[in-house]
């Protein structure tokens, strides 16, 4: 084990004042490089040095020049590419296709991320130090491994394997991947031979896979007939989507015009001893000194703790399930506390924790019997309905009074999202909403209803909006006695698969009747590998086959403006979706009207030629 030094080398100069004068493994992200354990680069650069490897990390570098690729020199082992904490595509462009004039993951906020980063950045490497093995990680490798849809060409794209010159991709999160790579690249083996390393991905020939295809593998539908054939595209999510449970998943391979991409199954969950030591590591929880102007991605997580990883909530949405997959990985308290005491002992600390949580922060502690020898169940969704999904929030409740009680603790607070249907299925003894509204909660709860159509909800799969209706009440009747009252914050969405605009007026009169604040408002955008991506895509239910209704263009904009039918630059298109949906009461100054009727004043429906748009 190497001694962790407080930033992981940038520079030549700062390797050899650690004593390293040729890096065993060189990391390049499209991030600003942020020593906390919410940044990939970070996180996979202290587990390789905690694991005996020196790392230095490119990071932002400038594709218009080999300089800054060539920076560090050749690494002994290889070099690991990332796109960063995001999606470039996501991170550079609005929902509406539009590029985004700052980075959050970027000092001061200014762009540096090219588009499809991963692929930008190993072909500069690639050119720089032709037969030195790349890696590619992230979540834009993760959820780009296969065929994909992409938004963005609306077309679907070869796997990131075939397009990039990379010798692996890891998939998910990927310590025990990158760790494994390191030591048997160390041990001399080469790294075309590393076909066998849970969790990764690699290519293999036509030629071979047609005559010696690897025994026990799925063959999913090839990538010319996905890119062609909707409904073979449909068929292909939904068996790969089979396979990515790390206890009863297989190999998958799919096959392209140039090579086969084969995905080894899922890597084994981390224990809670592994996932304890790898978030003690000694991060420094600041950005790199060398940056003149702040991280603005640092100041709402810096004094956050990751409590657990995984959600078996499997929204249709989320393309978690294949990222962290469905089982819950939790701390132990005492880790967890450990770490609290350390932040509180930094300078910059004002005794508030941030956050305590996860992917959804109420799954902390909970576990299904089946998980560690069957994997989750592949014939039906985790939910609190299962007898054998535990869902008692008292290991959650008992963790954030310890957390509390830390020595210059003021208050911690619970900034990730909670499902609700786990709050009303907890165990009554618990009293963890009560906990959660009388000390860590501001002013707002954030919750996630999404929308409250029964077919709607189906298709996202979540939760009924009878369910959400009955956690409503059960906060409002926190509030009585309360000198500051607080309120919920819901997130709704719209232009999902399945939604019609008779669906959003719906939800639009929900708002309305329930009094609720639409602030947080999001419109479906199809990330890679996500079922409702499948189904925009395709028109289909991956799973059935069955038609899906896809609102896009202008019907689309539609949606989004009925969700906050009271903004008066909306008001035309309200009117035009109440119309289209045969709600011409919603019209008028009635009390329970959305919008005023038309006047001369109303310019923003357009002409016919840019409807079509």
């Amino acid at each position: 084990m190497k001694i962790q030094p407080p930033f992981l080398p940038l520079s030549l100069a700062e390797g050899r004042a650690c004593g390293i004068d040729h890096f065993d493994i060189i990391l390049v992200t499209g991030d600003a490089y942020v020593d906390h354990p919410s940044f990939g680069t970070a996180l996979i650069g202290r587990v390789l040095w905690d694991a005996g490897f020196s790392v230095g990390i490119i990071a932002q570098p400038d594709i218009k020049t080999e300089r800054d690729f060539t920076a560090l020199g050749k690494p002994r082992l290889f070099f690991g590419i990332s796109s960063g904490n995001v999606d470039s595509m996501v991170n550079n462009f609005t929902p509406n296709q539009k590029r985004r004039s700052s980075d959050v993951y970027s000092p001061g906020g200014v762009p540096r991320r090219p588009d499809r980063a991963t692929i930008v950045y190993a072909n500069r490497v690639h050119a720089a130090y032709p037969g030195t093995p790349i890696v590619l990680g992230g979540i834009e490798a993760s959820l780009r491994r296969f065929a994909h849809y992409d938004y963005w060409q609306d077309r679907v794209r070869q796997s990131i394997l075939a397009d990039a010159p990379a010798t692996l991709l890891v998939y998910g999160m990927a310590e025990r991947q990158m760790v494994a790579i390191a030591g048997r690249l160390d041990a001399g083996e080469q790294a075309r031979a590393l076909r066998d390393i849970p969790g990764t991905s690699y290519t293999m020939e036509l030629a071979e896979w047609r005559t010696a295809p690897p025994e026990g593998v799925v063959a999913i539908p090839a990538f010319s007939y996905v890119s062609s054939d909707k409904t073979a595209y449909a068929r292909a999510f939904a068996l790969h989507c089979r396979e990515q449970d790390p206890v009863r998943g297989r190999a998958v391979a799919q096959p392209h015009p140039k090579t086969v991409i084969i995905q080894n199954a899922p890597a084994q969950p981390l224990s809670a001893a592994e996932l304890d030591h790898i978030y003690e590591l000694p991060f420094s929880r600041r950005a790199h000194p060398s940056y003149q102007k702040p991280v603005p991605a640092l100041e709402p997580v810096q004094f956050s703790v990751v409590s657990h990883r995984g959600c078996f909530g499997s929204c249709s949405f989320c393309a978690l399930t294949h990222h962290q997959g469905r089982i819950v990985q939790s701390r132990s308290a005492v880790s967890i506390v450990r770490e609290v005491t350390r932040m509180a002992a930094m300078p910059e600390f004002r005794g508030i924790v941030q956050d305590v949580g996860g992917p959804t922060a109420n799954m902390y502690g909970m576990e299904c019997d089946r998980w560690d020898t069957a994997g989750a169940c592949p014939d039906k969704p985790c939910s609190p309905a299962c007898q054998t999904l535990r869902t008692s929030h008292r290991q959650l409740a008992d963790l954030l009074k310890k957390v509390s009680d830390v020595p210059g603790v003021k208050k911690v607070f619970v900034g990730s999202g909670i499902r609700y249907d786990l709050v009303l299925a907890d165990d009554p003894g618990s009293r963890y909403l009560d906990d959660l509204c009388d000390r860590h909660v501001s002013g707002h709860l954030k919750v996630a209803p999404e929308h409250i159509s029964p077919h709607i909800t189906k298709a996202m799969n979540k939760p009924d909006g009878s369910v959400f209706d009955r956690f409503v009440d059960r906060f409002e009747a926190l509030q009585k006695g309360k000198h500051r009252r607080q309120y919920l914050v819901p997130y709704f969405m719209s232009g999902h698969p399945g939604c019609t605009v008779s669906d959003m007026v719906e939800l639009a009169e929900y708002i309305r009747d329930r009094g609720l604040y639409t602030e947080q408002v999001q419109d479906f955008t199809p990330t890679p590998m996500s079922v409702s991506t499948c189904m925009y895509y395709t028109g289909l239910n991956p799973f059935t086959l069955e038609p899906v209704h896809v609102p896009k263009g202008w019907e689309k904009k539609i949606q989004r403006a009925l969700m906050q039918y009271r903004e008066p630059q909306n008001r035309g298109l309200v009117l035009e979706g109440l119309k289209m949906a045969g709600r011409e009461d919603l019209i008028g100054r009635g009390k329970k009207c959305l919008v005023t009727g038309e006047d001369s004043r109303d310019r923003s429906r357009p002409g016919p030629a840019a409807r079509q748009r």
